[in-house]
């Protein structure tokens, strides 16, 4: 009886945060939820025993994993709901229940698909035994909220430890993450690149696992796709990466090697639990929008937005590697760093992105965003030197930074300077996402 109480408060919450626009309520119904039923999704989950779970969790691609997967699902009529806002802390997940169920707590679904924030995974599993639980990476996110990777990396292997029926579909070319699923005593399947794809032979800048989860020596890497994601082997104990699934025949809907990731691990959860072949996949992909936030492309009197999530020194490498492929000579950036709860207090992530590998490409670019000077000066010292390798002094004279405090201003101007038909591409921390959409949209997300 409680359960239906609080899905008609929340409900009614929901609603009133929509009509006084402050927001789409993604949080507030489950959070009152678990404060008067710290039970909630349990016993909810729990009265529908019919019901898949499926788990993402990942630092990085678990909105767009997830999307993916949602959407593969649907094209075969199988009814799914996930928390589509994104909001992935426990109480997102309790307020995408309300939303989705009948007020006697039924869910009409065949699939509950939820995206679970690092921290929150060891929480969410005592809630749960998930059908699927999809680890997509493990890189440095925001060390003030999740301490370092190996920190994370043992929260997750203790509570997988204690899972007896779920299914592991883990990235193989993740050293810690192959550990974990090796430890554990689950059903895994492993997905991962293609070698011939992965091109770097040096260990980039920022690399977060070298050291073997076994026995602590030196991995040896023999290819890497980005940052430690690679052809691993041990030269002590042997530990070594296994064989992945890599898909070499379905192309990816999202360019970025990162999205090569996020692909492989939605057709591999959709084919071994679903029957999903890869002839169906691929058909299915062609029509995939992405995420918000996620290369999500905007169009303002005849000029192209695009906004690419950058929010840990993996995730911004990538982004800006991506768009130094795609960039022409004319486009505009623009990066918005934040400093907020969702960004993480510490900034100095920064000097970890690999500014000085694309800074001679960079010509036209706007800083905005609460900690604008911040970001300013990183960009001032990556301008010192064409690369950290060459330690060769060869500024970019042609390099414009320009500052903006007021984040609607800097929008303006980079459109404004932009040429007709060129692309401004948008490069913002988690909480500077939602503020572009609002700008761009109107609407608010959270």
């Amino acid at each position: 009886m409680i359960n239906s109480f609080l899905i008609l408060i929340g409900r009614i919450i929901s609603k009133i945060s929509s009509i006084l626009n402050l927001g789409s309520g993604s949080t507030w119904p489950g959070h009152i939820a678990l404060n008067l039923n710290p039970k909630f999704i349990r016993q909810t989950i729990n009265r529908n025993p019919d019901l898949k779970v499926i788990l993402t969790v990942g630092t990085n691609g678990k909105t767009t994993t997830s999307k993916l997967i949602k959407h593969l699902l649907e094209q075969e009529k199988i009814k799914v709901f996930y928390n589509e806002s994104g909001a992935n802390l426990l109480n997102g997940i309790a307020s995408s229940i309300i939303k989705h169920s009948t007020l006697n707590g039924s869910l009409n679904y065949d699939v509950a698909l939820f995206e679970v924030d690092e921290n929150i995974l060891p929480l969410m599993l005592n809630e749960t035994e998930p059908q699927g639980l999809v680890i997509l990476n493990l890189f440095r996110d925001q060390l003030d909220r999740y301490g370092e990777v190996n920190t994370i990396a043992n929260k997750w292997s203790n509570a997988i430890s204690k899972l007896t029926k779920s299914i592991l579909f883990i990235n193989g070319d993740d050293p810690k993450l192959t550990h974990i699923a090796k430890e554990s005593k689950l059903k895994s399947y492993f997905f991962g690149l293609d070698e011939s794809k992965m091109i770097k032979r040096d260990l980039p800048h920022d690399v977060d696992s070298v050291y073997c989860p076994s026995c602590q020596n030196k991995l040896n890497f023999k290819k890497i796709a980005y940052s430690h994601l690679g052809d691993f082997i041990c030269p002590n104990c042997e530990f070594k990466k296994e064989k992945t699934h890599t898909f070499v025949e379905i192309k990816p809907p999202l360019p970025g090697t990162y999205n090569v990731y996020n692909t492989n691990a939605a057709a591999l959860l959709v084919k071994k639990l679903f029957g999903i072949d890869e002839k169906k996949i691929q058909k299915y992909l062609d029509n995939f929008k992405p995420a918000f936030g996620r290369q999500e492309i905007f169009e303002i009197e005849g000029k192209k937005i695009m906004v690419l999530l950058s929010k840990n020194p993996t995730g911004f490498n990538q982004s800006i590697e991506m768009v130094m492929e795609m960039k022409q000579d004319d486009d505009n950036i623009l990066i918005i760093l934040n400093d907020r709860i969702p960004d993480g207090r510490d900034v100095s992530w920064i000097w970890d992105v690999d500014f000085e590998e694309f800074i001679d490409d960079m010509d036209n670019m706007f800083i905005s965003g609460d900690r604008t000077y911040d970001m300013a000066l990183r960009l001032k010292y990556a301008n010192s030197s064409k690369s950290q390798k060459s330690k060769i002094k060869s500024q970019n004279y042609n390099l414009k930074l320009k500052t903006f405090e007021n984040l609607n201003e800097a929008i303006k101007i980079a459109l404004e300077e932009l040429p007709r038909n060129e692309i401004l591409y948008i490069l913002p921390t988690y909480s500077a996402m939602l503020e572009v959409r609002k700008i761009l949209t109107g609407k608010k997300i959270l």
